[in-house]
């Protein structure tokens, strides 16, 4: 009885060691937060371990335990009707929320999911719940961009690298992900199944008012939002514009892994700077040996000379106001390995980094709602787009967070219901329902 006692308490002890981890004690549910990072570490752990066996690439497997546990059906309400369907070969899943009465025709939103490229789909519960939230309150349709659902992969043992030909069939003709693709397929799926939407005969089927359609997405989403965004502005062949983009803290630039965001927020969950590196060399298909260098700017050292120009453009010590600055210093290598992006052009391409974008595309962006969270790496990427939209004349909402974390606003529902994901979550969608 006592060896089981001190067993017991041996192991509540390392369970406890493997969960907490120190958090600034301003973020929402401090605690909360802690389980939620340690049960995604957990998984990324198990992933990793399935990849070292030579069972399944990483990233396949991890994505295959989020949508296991979390796949929901398209469940219709009384108020919103949910279908699964696809816009020339790309899939989504469509929320139609009621018209608001006297209005024959609806607004509505392309809502693009985050995940690092490579992970979460629109199935799942957390954003089939957020989409159905804003189809109801909104009086909307909103168009959710599905992935390809990895699952199948795993199943039968498919990675990237072998049979080529399975992703190419009617699985894989969707809003596809590392390591099935890599950049630019993922924004040219996007792309395609917006611009089908915005076909007149499709608003026409979904009762969608052609003059009030917006482009959304959180995280990786919010990237891809914002690249959707840049490319229709300059597309004189576009029949119907987007009224509105609103970015959910957005990955935005590949530069600068030493904003003072970056640099705050090292080790927070749940996306902590290594991680977030990891996932940009994955959506480059790059090698994860020039991680550590890229981690200290070494890929954009004064030497490297593709980068000076678009140095500037996010230079966060004038773009940044001093409260975010605070006394943190820049990282700029005077050499570094210009290896780096010789082998990874990618990483200065402003398709992947709409930040680094000139003046003549961001001054023709539609009106622009940025969430941004305290603490989040990602979070001077928000600031800074928000000042350099403001200063081409860009009509811009910058609503920060400051309990936040980043990927917050998706964890409304018990049992990761934080206080701070509510408080977005209806942010975000008042900012819509004014906007829109």
């Amino acid at each position: 009885m006592r060896s089981s006692c001190v067993l017991l308490t041996a192991l509540v002890a390392l369970a406890a060691y493997y969960v907490y981890i120190p958090l600034p004690s301003s973020v929402s549910d401090p605690w909360k937060l802690m389980l939620l990072d340690a049960t995604f570490r957990g998984a990324q752990q198990v992933s990793n371990l399935i990849h070292y066996l030579g069972l399944s690439h990483h990233l396949i497997t991890l994505n295959f335990i989020i949508v296991s546990f979390g796949k929901k059906s398209a469940w219709s309400s009384a108020q919103v009707k949910v279908t699964d369907t696809d816009f020339d070969g790309v899939e989504v899943r469509v929320f139609q929320g009621p018209p608001k009465p006297g209005e024959p025709l609806r607004r509505s939103v392309v809502y693009i999911h985050g995940g690092g490229w490579a992970l979460a789909s629109a199935k799942i519960k957390y954003y089939d719940e957020l989409c159905t939230a804003m189809a109801e309150e909104l009086n909307a349709v909103i168009v959710s961009v599905d992935v390809c659902v990895c699952e199948y992969a795993v199943k039968f043992g498919y990675t990237a690298q072998a049979n080529s030909s399975y992703f190419e069939g009617s699985y894989y003709t969707r809003y596809r992900l590392v390591p099935q693709v890599y950049f630019p397929e993922q924004i040219h799926d996007v792309v395609r199944a917006t611009k089908y939407f915005l076909q007149p005969e499709v608003l026409q089927k979904y009762k969608v008012d052609p003059g009030r359609i917006g482009v959304s997405g959180d995280s990786a989403g919010g990237n891809l939002a914002a690249a959707v965004g840049q490319q229709f502005s300059q597309d004189a062949n576009l029949r119907n514009k987007l009224k509105l983009q609103a970015l959910i803290y957005p990955v935005l630039q590949a530069l600068d892994f030493n904003t003072p965001s970056y640099q705050q927020n090292v080790n927070t969950p749940i996306l902590p700077r290594y991680v977030m590196v990891k996932y940009w060399v994955d959506y480059f298909k790059g090698s994860y040996d020039f991680v550590q260098a890229m981690i200290v700017n070494n890929h954009t050292s004064l030497e490297v000379e593709e980068a000076a120009v678009l140095r500037a453009r996010l230079n966060w010590t004038l773009l940044l106001p001093a409260s975010i600055k605070k006394d943190y210093k820049p990282v700029v290598q005077t050499t570094g390995n210009a290896r780096i992006v010789r082998e990874i052009p990618q990483l200065l391409d402003a398709r992947s980094s709409p930040l680094i974008a000139g003046q003549d595309v961001l001054q023709h962006l539609p009106k622009t709602y940025i969430l941004t969270c305290e603490h989040d790496v990602l979070r001077d990427d928000g600031i800074m787009y928000a000042r350099r939209l403001e200063s081409v004349g860009v009509e811009v909402t910058l609503d920060h967070f400051e309990d936040g974390f980043h990927g917050c606003m998706i964890f409304t529902s018990w049992p990761t219901n934080f206080s701070v994901g509510m408080r977005t979550r209806n942010s975000y969608i008042q900012w819509l329902d004014q906007n829109l």
